[in-house]
């Protein structure tokens, strides 16, 4: 698989992410053997980029990543992240105070049986705590290596500035693919302009652009999609003509929509490494295809130029938690 960097951070360009295995999608219950068989056949196709969190569980997806790990740590480039978690007392929403930084890192290396993290996400940005606080303490942790690098998740530009200006970022997550689109206003090119990494998570527009869903009664009532916006009443319609027309073009090719999804996504600049999620080694032997496919400049302007989703990517509430400027 071919590589790009985040920043300095080496990775392959297809990442995974683990979060569907223990949390959001798990409404038909969850499968540990299953998820760390996909883990292992994805660090054979060549994936090194594993992302988790504390949150995820919580704390359960962290334990099951350590777990799949054992004995090949040294293939992965491990990313977690902390903050929706509060371990001094705050009571709701997000914590990013110094304290906390501290308490989480220590938490999540135990969970992931590691000495360090190779990548450390800020998980949504605190109105409490000023950022250049929180870049600080990551600061810390990384002169002690603790932590390789520090990254943010669902920043807009100026919280992206002023961390930067406190510690080099490495990379910034935010939601990104054909289905969401926000980043490419001014995420993208302040992040060129920073030479900051970018990881895409949702890259299949958490499952819909794979062409697989096209009965919004299908999903399972653990399943957070059943209420999601965009999973809804006329917003699953809109959606559903949008995916259609990506399942047009890999026929075209003769690949899934799937990998013309993430293909697309690849596309977009050499810093970008999406981390798709699955539970399943079928669909990760897909993703991990995407790396291989070729779209004509007519194709990824045909893709560029469709609508805009339908509806909100998550629920009021969580919303408020993502900075969108």
């Amino acid at each position: 698989m071919k590589h790009i960097k985040l920043r300095d951070l080496d990775v392959a360009r297809i990442g995974l992410g683990a979060m569907g295995m223990s949390h959001g999608y798990t409404g038909a219950g969850t499968d540990d053997d299953q998820s760390i068989r996909t883990i292992h056949r994805a660090l054979d196709l060549g994936v090194t980029l594993v992302d988790t969190a504390e949150v995820y569980g919580p704390c359960t997806n962290e334990e099951l990543v350590g777990r799949a790990l054992k004995g090949r740590r040294d293939q992965v480039v491990l990313a977690t992240k902390f903050g929706l978690i509060s371990h001094t007392g705050r009571v709701g929403g997000t914590d990013s105070s110094p304290a906390n930084v501290r308490a989480a890192v220590e938490g999540s290396l135990k969970r992931l049986g590691t000495d360090r993290i190779d990548l450390y996400y800020q998980h949504r940005v605190d109105p409490d705590t000023p950022i250049e606080e929180t870049v600080g303490a990551l600061a810390e942790l990384v002169a002690e290596g603790k932590i390789g690098h520090i990254g943010l998740s669902e920043a807009g530009p100026g919280t992206i500035r002023r961390a930067h200006a406190v510690h080099p970022l490495t990379a910034v997550q935010s939601e990104y693919s054909l289905f969401t689109r926000d980043p490419e206003a001014h995420v993208l090119p302040t992040l060129r302009e920073l030479n900051i990494g970018f990881v895409p998570f949702s890259p299949l527009g958490r499952g819909f652009l794979t062409g697989t869903i096209r009965d919004p009664g299908q999903f399972d009532a653990g399943d957070f999609r059943a209420d999601n916006p965009r999973f809804t009443g006329a917003n699953f319609q809109h959606n559903l003509r949008l995916a259609d027309q990506v399942a047009a073009i890999a026929t075209e090719i003769g690949a899934t929509p799937a990998q013309v999804a993430l293909a697309w996504l690849l596309s977009q600049g050499d810093f970008i490494a999406p981390i798709p999620g699955t539970r399943r080694v079928t669909r990760v032997e897909e993703n991990a295809g995407a790396d291989a496919v070729h779209l004509t400049d007519d194709q990824l302007a045909r893709l560029s130029a469709l609508p805009p989703a339908a509806g909100d990517t998550h629920n009021a509430a969580q919303m408020r938690m993502m900075e969108r400027g």
